[in-house]
């Protein structure tokens, strides 16, 4: 995505830059909205819950882009209706919407650049109901933990099983005996706290 942001070299002097650790929260659900996060260096997981606080990981954000979900709520004053989780030690840059509306206006560039973000979390968030709607369980976190590992850019990633239930809206003990099952087939190996995919992407 990165290809598709303009004048990236100078988005520091749009906005205001910040630093995240793996696991802060950078934008909080149902908080109020006022500035868009783009990502520059790192990932976020952007998250829903519901009235049991139940969550599920619904896409990711990897430099470059931005979460439309935010930006939405940012333009017409709402709500966040989700939150966004710093995958990893991650910067990102901050920028109001009223500047942003200014450079939307000024350079069509930044248009086309909200479009295309918008059409690719649309086809993610297709993903994740068609994998809801369709897919098994093994299915779904076999899909899940390749995505994390084309996130993170490895494919040892590093994370428990009661995590995994979390981002997946499942028990552990379900992701315990799938997990057991994956490795029995060599699709993955299982660690303390991490599981390597053997399985081609």
């Amino acid at each position: 995505m990165n290809q598709i942001l303009p004048d990236r070299s100078s988005l520091k002097n749009y906005g205001i830059t910040r630093s995240f650790k793996a696991g802060d929260e950078i934008v909080s659900q149902d908080a109020p909205i006022h500035s868009i996060p783009i990502v520059l260096k790192g990932s976020l997981k952007v998250m829903q819950s519901d009235d049991e606080f139940r969550e599920m990981v619904m896409y990711y954000l990897q430099p470059g882009e931005t979460c439309v979900m935010s930006f939405l709520a940012a333009l017409y004053n709402d709500t966040s209706k989700v939150k966004a989780v710093a995958e990893e030690d991650t910067e990102v840059v901050f920028i109001q919407i009223g500047k942003m509306r200014e450079l939307m206006s000024k350079d069509p560039k930044w248009l086309n650049y909200v479009f295309q973000i918008y059409h690719k979390r649309f086809e993610e968030l297709l993903e994740v109901v068609n994998a809801i709607a369709f897919k098994k369980m093994d299915e779904r976190l076999l899909q899940f933990l390749k995505k994390k590992a084309e996130v993170s850019g490895s494919k040892n990633i590093k994370i428990t099983h009661e995590q995994l239930g979390q981002e997946l809206g499942t028990a552990r003990e379900v992701i315990s005996r799938l997990l057991k099952q994956m490795e029995s087939e060599g699709l993955v190996e299982l660690g303390r706290n991490r599981i390597t995919i053997t399985t081609p992407a």
